[in-house]
């Protein structure tokens, strides 16, 4: 068998005496085009790990993992095969080529004759300059230091604790892309979060606060980390959630915050326009371009391009660059989020969102930075114009339909009367469903911001950032006790 060394700039690349890659691929892609597939693209990859939990005053857990291979996808009309595979051997390669090309009825031997494959472009290498960004990450030893001053700040600033959790995830990963149509490109992607969690008790009293921070393609992004600053934000909402009344539930006006407040926008409408659902026929957005599915006041944009945010790119995991994508312009829809196959389909052009979490899944559309665009207004013109509503500060977790119903928890929530936050309420349940709740958002705040988050879909889960500025909902039904 065949074996390829592991070098510290990375085994895809592709520098001249480095790697044998470019020619092999070439053999491969003409191999599946000669047995009459239309396109083969080859995803390879290697990826390093590393997860660190600290609870209380220790180190719980430390989760390191590496893996390393390649996803062979091949097309025949708008069909597709594809087959992953750990051995990057030649005959490993060759033998995931043919199984792919089976699921489509083709047989490497059946068409041995030329084909038309001009062999790949010049390499498109946005890891050029990234090579050394495992290494400029920080070692365990520095981790565990600051994780353990993130609980002990819990400690210091915070009261009834019985909980507190520090976490850090750092995910490397280096992909090198080649198909038939001449694509060739490599990168580096580099993925950090860390996070802070406590578990407030007093009595018959509970509140559960967590918050998580990530970044993309900064190395140094755990030493920049403010953690003093996050352990205040998370104490005080544990000390305000602490005691709160539960909310009483019925239609009424919302008022979400910024940040993971787009979750719901995310959730709910965002997976609504890529055109996996299109193929599946799940949203019911699928002949509405050029028409009204919100209110004017909603403008709504999915990107790669964001610097540092957690969904950005150098490149999809299809080797096309990333675009500014305008979803809906003034409640208008205008485009969906697509891939190859999704263009193959559907007919909607390809905008760099073709993802996976890695060579085990074929490429899908996905979202990157997701977000509603900022508005005119200011957070008290929102508030302020609500007689008795909900004020949704942070939000929980929940869950989404496959046509877009949903609902999520508040994690953190404020009554509103008389256009001004009164008292603290819990056990809030935002309840609806997308089609009905945007044309409900009338008012966009001016102050957008993005929040780090996991996506997880027909591809696997993959890096994503949510977003907004403050919004209003008109009316939305509010579970509660």
């Amino acid at each position: 068998m065949q074996t390829t060394t592991i070098s510290t700039t990375g085994i895809f690349n592709l520098d001249p005496g480095c790697s044998p890659w470019e020619q092999r691929l070439n053999t491969l892609l003409s191999v599946g085009l000669a047995a009459g597939a239309d396109l083969v693209e080859v995803f390879l990859e290697r990826t390093d790990h590393l997860g660190v939990l600290a609870e209380q005053d220790k180190i719980t857990s430390v989760s390191p993992a590496f893996g390393m291979g390649a996803g062979i996808r091949v097309f025949r009309g708008a069909r597709d095969g594809f087959v992953s595979t750990n051995d990057l051997s030649d005959a490993g390669l060759t033998e995931a080529l043919e199984q792919a090309l089976a699921m489509l009825q083709l047989e490497r031997s059946t068409l041995s004759g030329s084909n038309s494959f001009q062999g790949l472009s010049a390499l498109r290498n946005f890891a050029a300059t990234k090579n050394d960004w495992l290494e400029r990450t920080p070692n365990l030893d520095v981790i565990t230091q600051r994780l353990l001053e993130g609980t002990q700040c819990l400690q210091r600033l915070g009261q009834h604790l019985e909980v507190r959790r520090g976490n850090f995830s750092r995910d490397w990963q280096e992909v090198l892309v080649a198909a038939s149509d001449g694509t060739f490109a490599r990168d580096i992607r580099l993925h950090q979060s860390s996070g802070l969690s406590v578990l407030a008790a007093d009595g018959d009293h509970r509140a559960s606060i967590a918050r998580r921070y990530g970044t993309t393609d900064k190395p140094n992004d755990l030493c920049d980390w403010n953690i003093e600053a996050s352990a205040q934000e998370v104490c005080a909402s544990a000390s305000t959630m602490l005691r709160a009344d539960y909310v009483d539930g019925g239609q009424m006006p919302v008022v979400l915050a910024n940040r993971f407040g787009g979750v719901i926008f995310h959730e709910a409408c965002g997976h609504l326009l890529e055109t996996t659902q299109i193929e599946r026929g799940t949203t019911p957005f699928a002949e509405s371009i050029g028409e009204s599915v919100a209110h004017p006041a909603v403008t709504a944009i999915d990107e790669g391009l964001s610097d540092g945010a957690f969904g950005s790119m150098s490149m999809d995991d299809e080797g096309m660059e990333p675009q500014r994508t305008v979803l809906i312009e003034k409640g208008v829809l205008k485009r969906f989020i697509s891939d190859r196959a999704g263009e193959l389909r559907t007919g909607h052009a390809r905008t760099g969102s073709g993802r996976r979490q890695s060579h085990g899944f074929a490429a899908a559309s996905r979202m990157r930075n997701t977000y509603i665009a900022a508005g005119p207004h200011s957070i008290d013109d929102l508030i302020g114009s609500v007689d008795r509503g909900l004020y949704c500060k942070s939000m929980g977790g929940g869950s989404v339909g496959p046509t877009g119903q949903f609902n999520f928890s508040v994690e953190e929530g404020y009554l509103i009367e008389n256009g001004t936050l009164s008292k603290p309420v819990k056990g809030a349940t935002l309840i609806g469903e997308a089609k009905e709740v945007m044309p409900r958002i009338s008012m966009c705040a001016d102050d957008l911001d993005l929040a780090a988050g996991y996506c997880g879909s027909v591809s696997g889960s993959v890096f994503v950032t949510v977003g907004q500025p403050h919004v209003k909902v008109d009316s939305i039904t509010v579970g509660g006790r």
